[in-house]
């Protein structure tokens, strides 16, 4: 467990190295096109808005030199009624202007997070192989929440600020050149101070984006573990790995904020001193008679306007480096590329006979790793049912995912009817494909509903065909809400056999001509097995099917037999042509007949309890 913090940590030193990325600056901003009306309507109302404010002040030097000063009651309730306006016309072009902004943020938040969900759906499950659920659901959820945060609040408050900022500019600069140098004269000082901190705080946001993800890794490998969890009574380590990932977390935030509130006290004092000095320049001016009060009142007033922008602009920063970070993670999914795609001029796959070759293949999950597949060569016929025993990592499951094209062979090539995978389309090939997998995943949602997720198309009576056919009608007809019975999420309310039953009615509905049973059996008892292999009797008939099973009554009754074993095919024949052969096979069938085995596997001398005898336990 100290290896992940150490692999963590070094992680986040890595980002601190980081420049600004402006490319993703550019590309994210590009979101924004397809609602540049809108914006042009939110400028509108900014540019009207900031004019209203801006002219506060004047008014007020007006209201002071030439209202007061003149004893002008008309003209100061003139002005007076005249600043109410404006402040009613600011309000209200504020509210507008926050409306509309967030009208597309929320906008570019669905485009955003439609099409990082659309693109995983595509990708290849070697993108998933090495990456925790949490950390993907990181860059949907909270990634791309922070995003919206910058479109909606931060691109509003650098519109409005920046505007202000360039209005009050002109302004000091029109109203007396000489007083506007005064008070820009200290600002060199602060973007000074800016510059220096800049990549510190950007790597520590960078930092706070990794540590979220992280945190919701771990808290989703809980949640989804806490059956275990709680079965081998580990609630307290948990509770201690959280701690340490929760303690990391703030840490990381809380430094990140450290820095970020740097920035503001320095404002502060900056502005403070530019102050200090306007005052003390006016003053002499009015002494001189050069200047009236009410102008350096305005100066002032302008000064603390401009120093305002100043800040919220610096705090607005921290958002975008923020934003930034998480742009970059996005970014980086929606830049991988599927592994497994229709080539260019890919053909669809014509309706499946179920021929199936492999001819020399090896494979490799990743580069460096060992070949999980190494020479395969295998014919099946069509109609043919094809077990496949072997011990975890002989290579049982890799067969599987090259027949649906879950990966690619690293060598040699894959066939079905006399078409290599590589040359057909994907959708096509696999929507002639049933898969029922050992841990069958069931959807939130009615039992009709997962069972009809084979074949959307499929009726209530074609629904209830399949149910009959693996004999799970009779568990749903006892039901108050029968096929609308609500399962919750991955299948909650129903048994594990129950939903692997649920998951075969989903596969037979597809009407596959080739159907994959990985452990389909497993889950179930063996009545209920006894159940489902009569159904199989009729529903195989004209398919071919490969069935990776630890049940010799699931096992002996295949055309055809592969004994899997350090990634190559080491016997193959049906189950009285590897009983004849008196080889790896024979000897697991009378090990797992041994009476002394009690019911679970015994291995004889020279065979490991490790070895391909793990596939065939007791029935």
């Amino acid at each position: 467990m100290a290896a992940v913090y150490e692999d963590f940590e070094e992680g986040l030193e890595e980002v601190e190295e980081r420049p600004f990325n402006y490319g993703y600056f550019r590309r994210l901003m590009r979101y924004l096109i397809p609602y540049k009306r809108a914006l042009l309507i939110v400028g509108a109302f900014i540019l009207v808005g900031t004019l209203a404010t801006l002219l506060e002040p004047y008014l007020l030097g007006l209201i002071i030199d030439r209202g007061v000063a003149g004893k002008d009651v008309t003209l100061i309730l003139s002005l007076i009624g005249l600043l109410v306006v404006f402040r009613l016309l600011a309000w209200g072009a504020g509210y507008l202007r926050t409306f509309k902004i967030n009208q597309v943020g929320q906008s570019v938040l669905y485009d955003l997070r439609g099409q990082l969900f659309g693109h995983i759906q595509q990708l290849s499950l070697r993108f998933y192989d090495n990456r925790p659920v949490g950390k993907i659901m990181s860059r949907i959820t909270s990634d791309v929440g922070t995003i919206n945060e910058l479109i909606s609040g931060g691109m509003t408050t650098i519109l409005v600020e920046g505007f202000s900022l360039i209005g009050i500019v002109a302004l000091m600069l029109v109203i007396n050149w000489k007083m506007a140098l005064v008070a820009f004269c200290i600002t060199p000082s602060f973007y000074l101070l800016f510059g220096r901190l800049r990549n510190r705080i950007e790597s520590n946001w960078v930092n706070v984006r990794k540590s979220t993800s992280n945190l919701n890794a771990n808290l989703n490998e809980s949640i989804n573990g806490v059956r275990v969890t709680q079965a081998f009574s580990r609630e307290e380590r948990n509770i201690a790995r959280f701690e340490r990932i929760n303690q990391m977390n703030r840490d990381i935030n809380v430094r990140a904020i450290r820095w970020d509130n740097i920035i503001w006290p320095s404002v502060e004092v900056i502005g403070v001193s530019g102050t200090f000095l306007l005052i003390l320049f006016g003053a002499n001016e009015v002494i001189a008679g050069t200047m009236s009060i009410g102008i350096i009142l305005a100066f002032i007033n302008y000064l603390w306007r401009f120093w305002g922008p100043v800040s919220a602009l610096s705090r607005v920063y921290s958002q975008v480096l923020s934003a930034m970070a998480s742009a970059e993670r996005i970014f980086e999914f929606l830049d991988t590329q599927p592994e497994v795609a229709d080539k260019p001029g890919a053909v669809a796959m014509p309706r499946i006979g179920g021929e199936v070759a492999f001819e020399d293949v090896h494979f490799k999950y990743e580069a460096t790793s060992k070949s999980a597949l190494r020479g395969v060569n295998l014919h099946v016929k069509p109609g043919q049912t094809v077990a496949i025993v072997g011990p975890t990592g002989a290579g049982k499951t890799t067969i599987i995912n090259l027949i649906m094209r879950f990966y690619d062979p690293t060598e040699g090539r894959v066939q079905i009817d006399g078409h290599d995978l590589r040359d057909v389309q994907v959708a096509t090939l696999r929507s002639q494909i049933s898969l029922v997998l050992q841990d069958p995943f069931i959807f939130s949602g009615t039992i009709g509903d997962n069972i009809r997720y084979g074949n959307l198309d499929a009726s209530q009576e074609d629904v209830e065909a399949a149910a009959r056919a693996v004999h799970l009608d009779e568990f749903i007809n006892k039901l108050p809400e029968k096929y609308d019975y609500e399962v919750q999420e991955r299948g909650a309310r129903l048994s594990l056999g129950q939903r692997q039953l649920v998951s075969f009615a989903r596969a037979l509905i597809a009407d596959p001509r080739i159907l994959i049973l990985d452990e389909a059996t497993s889950s179930v008892d063996t009545q209920t097995e006894r159940l489902i292999q009569r159904a199989l009797t009729v529903l195989l008939n004209g398919r071919t099917a490969f069935v990776i099973a630890h049940r010799l009554s699931t096992i002996r009754n295949a055309d055809l037999i592969l004994v899997m074993q350090d990634g190559h095919v080491a016997e193959q024949g049906n189950h009285d042509q590897l009983m004849a052969l008196r080889g790896l096979y024979y000897q697991l069938v009378n090990a797992h007949r041994t009476p002394e085995s009690g019911g679970s596997l015994h291995a004889p001398d020279g065979v490991s309890a490790g070895s391909v005898g793990a596939a065939v336990s007791a029935n």
